[in-house]
């Protein structure tokens, strides 16, 4: 598959997973899913912060809500990435992953477009997140496929 070789993982080697549930070492695809979830976990935790600050300095609800919602992205992020890099339940983190992380794409659009359809305005940060966001979609449905 295309992404195989993207991702450095030339050998294309297909595992599938034990009785216990261990599918094996980490492959250049799963380090591919690593980093962008790693990318995405910065960004969440770089925005939460700054809505619990705006909180704390303004007292807007909106701000703890969006606060919360952010660090609670960035830990499901992190376990994700904990659960693949020990070998814990990997099938059902990339089935989970998938419609996690594309969900958080289409809160993205739906909650900063002016009005749909739309765009939203893409600055930086959002560009790198959403980056990361699509490429780990992509890596969860390569590793799905070869380890089920």
């Amino acid at each position: 598959m295309w992404l195989d070789v993207v991702a450095g993982d030339m050998a294309g080697s297909t595992q599938t997973a034990s009785a216990t549930g261990r599918t094996g070492p980490l492959t250049g695809t799963h380090w591919v899913g690593i980093v962008a979830a790693l990318v995405s976990a910065l960004v969440h935790l770089v925005l939460g912060a700054r809505f619990l600050l705006d909180f704390a300095a303004n007292g807007l609800t909106i701000s703890l809500a969006m606060g919360t919602s952010f660090l609670v992205a960035t830990v499901g992020f992190l376990v994700g990435i904990w659960l693949v890099a020990t070998d814990r339940f990997r099938l059902p983190v990339y089935l989970l992953g998938i419609p996690f992380t594309a969900g958080q794409v289409v809160l993205w659009y739906v909650l900063n477009s002016p009005g749909l359809p739309a765009p939203p305005p893409v600055g930086p940060l959002s560009a790198g997140d959403k980056t990361a966001q699509l490429v780990l979609i992509a890596v969860l449905v390569v590793l799905y496929r070869r380890e089920s």
